[in-house]
């Protein structure tokens, strides 16, 4: 028999192991880096679709699992030494998103973090894994299928606006990729279209500015803005810049619809961060991302935005209301 202060004494021991517990469980919580090109506000959608994929094999923020979140705000110097922070703190999977220079600097960071990315570069040539379907190392994630996603932008804004000869296409020449790189392929696709591209090159807030002061002088007949992290953490402020031109314009991302651009066309972002978050998952649960292929991202969409049509004057073709995935009206 047990002594009533014997009792007592063995009562407040567990008493006061209870806080221990509770932080050994605290501490037990796997802890995932992620880390974006973009910045905070513009990744929430993103986000939400990552954490729903992580749902779906029950790892749920701040219940069984905790993010350490690190954003570059599109300026992608950033990315080395805030990837290297995460790879210090020894977070059990390092994510990477918003482009393929925050892919690579987890890359340099560290060769035993599980990483898991999203890019629109092929991952191969990238150096990011050895092949699609058999990574072979610490990385494997989603690339977007973005051949002739360009010239597809250029098809679609030439039938909203046949009229329109030249096209200016802004750039971040910080970040060359598959969509942007070569100059010779985007003229000779805008040729077969009777149309001419003007290149237009901002790698910063200051240079976006200038830019836009520049159109106000020598406007094209209309803009092609392919997305980059730099621009998309911008999205809303670069759809004023060009809602003041009134011009109109083809952005390479959902947003800038939603945020009054006239029309969009890219992948389906959402629906590839939903599969990262499941891989991030399976590799929690102890898979390697050495034998977790590389998922092709191939669904895109196309957001309409009528309201801004109409303030254009522009009358949009049946044709292209029949392939949109959303008309924001």
């Amino acid at each position: 028999m047990i002594g009533r202060r014997e009792f007592i004494t063995l009562l407040g021991g567990a008493a006061a192991a209870w806080p221990l517990v509770g932080r050994a469980q605290q501490l037990a919580r796997p802890v995932i880096g992620y880390l974006s090109s973009r910045s905070a506000a513009t990744d929430v959608p993103m986000l939400a679709a990552f954490r729903e994929g992580l749902s779906s094999l029950d790892y749920v923020e701040g219940r069984n699992l905790t993010i350490e979140y690190s954003f570059a705000d599109g300026v992608f110097e950033r990315n080395s030494a805030l990837a290297q922070d995460l790879a210090r703190r020894q977070v059990a999977v390092l994510v990477t998103a918003g482009n393929l220079s925050s892919a690579l600097a987890a890359k340099a960071a560290t060769t035993t973090i599980p990483i898991v990315f999203n890019t629109g570069v092929d991952p191969v040539q990238a150096g990011l894994v050895s092949s699609i379907n058999r990574p072979g190392g610490n990385a494997t994630g989603v690339f977007s299928l973005t051949a002739d996603l360009l010239g597809k932008m250029m098809r679609l804004l030439h039938e909203l606006v046949p009229n329109a000869r030249t096209i200016g296409v802004l750039e971040n020449p910080l970040e060359r990729t598959s969509i942007t790189a070569d100059e010779d392929v985007q003229r000779a696709g805008a040729a077969t279209l009777g149309l001419q591209i003007r290149a237009l090159h901002a790698e910063n807030d200051a240079e976006i500015e200038s830019t836009f002061v520049k159109l106000a002088q020598d406007r094209p007949d209309a803009l092609l803005i392919p997305t980059t992290p730099l621009f998309l953490s911008r999205a809303g402020h670069i759809v004023e810049l060009v809602g003041r031109l009134a011009l109109p314009a083809i952005y390479g991302r959902r947003p800038y619809a939603e945020a009054g651009g006239l029309m969009s066309y890219g992948d389906d972002i959402v629906s590839g961060y939903h599969q990262m978050g499941v891989y991030t998952g399976r590799i929690l649960k102890g898979e390697k991302p050495a034998d977790l292929p590389v998922v092709l991202a191939e669904k895109f969409e196309l957001v309409i935005n009528l309201k801004t049509a109409k303030t254009l004057g522009l009358t949009v073709p049946p044709t292209l209301l029949a392939i949109a995935d959303e008309v924001i009206e």
